[in-house]
């Protein structure tokens, strides 16, 4: 019979505490949300301040400082130096000033907001046009109707509906005034397919224009043929010469596809590195980009006013939030240091040579390397940027498989897809390298790859095939 007992075990767990919990939260955040949080703690937690610079120069002082080495035994010395200043260092002193949430919420009203959409434009036209208000109502309604790439985009009757009960108008009323929104600027805006887009474009050249009449009619029955390149077919339908087809190709060609793209270009979407990487008298050097670091840090004056009495628990509690996130932050800026630090180690050469250099890498050689869990080193190279010498990368740009050599080396695919780019950029454009013979060539070079790999990486970068390079007789890469 079973009798009840008690026994004792020893056991080791992982706990996902708070602090834990906003540590990772904090690490995967990329720089514009991390600052959107940052001002949000500001707001709710009055034991944080913001961080102000020093009076006099405005800028962020680099001070080259070197990293603690790790123990022997777990790993060698990093070569690659450090050219940043200690976090410690950045968020301490005293709260001498108070703050004022106005400053950084004024530069933003500044933003560049010049541009302008493709409908305040045709709005301003019609304005000049000097129509009656009716015609000025239903050409409002066909301008709503217009997508940003210039295309009309609902039925004349759709339009019509749209103007009830204010305006009764029926569809041939609109199509009489869509008319008039299709002569405005940009020339082919309003139009209802592609080939209705090239038209309206074509009809503002001078019909006496050498392939005029055949451009026409390659606009209105015959695009398809024309992206399928398929200009022997092209010439028997049109009954034309082969000059006249190069003179009628060369009008459509000359043509913009979305015609509003040229008015409303939408705003630049730009990239914040947040690590910056230079050459040094050393080698190479990493620094944080001192734009995106989150200027925060513990207001002292508001802390050593606070007593054990029970109405400061909230107080408390708040000033222990506000440690527990100047100790998160300290973590990811020192774990994007050193993942940073780690990848420049690896890729070395592509920074020297360009991407046919870059080395095979993938998340567990960061990993080993800092001694960090796979899933903490995706967390950091997940939005966040490297400004190089040879450009603005992802971090996640510098991990690629490998494919093994004839010699037992490996090379990494991105260094394949630039090899092969290379290669398709200098071949002979009456005779391009086919997928076969690609490989062969970098199997000369000890790259051992089949020519289905070739294909695929080939298709992955856009490089139409050989057959199509030829036909096309121009590289698009």
């Amino acid at each position: 019979m079973l009798k009840p007992s008690l026994q004792l075990k020893l056991g080791q767990q992982l706990t996902m505490t708070p602090q834990l919990q906003q540590a990772i939260r904090l690490l995967q955040l990329p720089a514009l949300e991390l600052q959107a949080h940052i001002r949000e703690l500001l707001e709710k937690n009055v034991m944080l301040e913001p961080l102000e610079e020093a009076e006099g120069t405005g800028t962020f002082e680099v001070v080259a400082v070197a990293e603690p080495p790790p123990p022997p035994e777990s790993r060698r010395e990093s070569t690659v130096e450090v050219l940043d200043e200690p976090w410690s260092q950045q968020n301490t002193g005293p709260a001498d000033t108070p703050w004022s949430g106005d400053d950084e919420e004024r530069q933003q009203d500044y933003a560049d907001d010049a541009g302008q959409s493709l409908q305040d434009h045709l709005l301003w036209q019609l304005e000049l046009a000097k129509l009656a208000p009716r015609e000025l109502a239903i050409a409002s309604a066909i301008v709503d109707a217009i997508s940003d790439d210039g295309y009309l985009t609902d039925s004349l009757e759709e339009i019509a509906q749209t103007l009830r009960p204010e305006v009764e108008a029926t569809a041939e009323e609109v199509r009489a005034v869509l008319e008039r929104v299709q002569a405005l600027d940009p020339a082919g805006v309003g139009a209802r397919s592609v080939g209705e887009c090239i038209e309206l474009q074509l009809r503002q050249l001078d019909p006496a224009t050498p392939g005029f009449n055949t451009a026409l009619k390659i606009a209105r029955h015959h695009l398809e043929l024309v992206a399928e390149r398929e200009l022997s077919l092209l010439k028997r339908e049109l009954r034309a010469t082969e000059e006249e087809i190069a003179s009628a190709l060369a009008l459509v060609r000359s043509c913009h596809p979305r015609p509003g793209a040229t008015v409303s270009a939408g705003n630049a979407q730009y990239v914040v590195p947040d690590v910056f990487v230079r050459r040094t008298e050393h080698g190479w050097g990493v620094e944080m980009n001192p734009a995106t670091l989150p200027r925060v840090r513990l207001n002292q004056s508001y802390a050593s006013l606070i007593g054990r009495a029970a109405s400061h628990a909230s107080m408390r509690a708040q000033l222990q939030e506000a440690r527990w996130l100047l100790k998160s932050l300290e973590i990811r800026h020192e774990t994007l240091i050193k993942v940073a630090r780690s990848i420049v180690e690896r890729q070395t050469a592509f920074l020297e040579h360009g991407e046919e250099h870059m080395r095979p890498m993938i998340l567990r050689d960061i990993a080993e390397a800092v001694a960090m869990h796979e899933s903490t080193i995706s967390r950091v190279t997940s939005g966040k940027y490297m400004h190089t010498p040879r450009g603005v990368f992802e971090l996640r740009y510098f991990f690629s498989s490998q494919v093994e050599g004839a010699d037992g080396s490996g090379t990494s695919s991105t260094a394949i897809r630039a090899k092969i780019r290379k290669l398709v950029k200098e071949e002979d454009p009456e005779n391009p390298l086919n997928d076969g013979r690609i490989a062969q060539l970098l199997s000369g070079e000890g790259i051992s790859v089949a020519r289905r790999t070739v294909a695929k990486y080939r298709e992955a970068m856009g490089i139409p095939a050989s057959s199509e390079r030829r036909r096309a007789g121009t590289h698009q890469l």
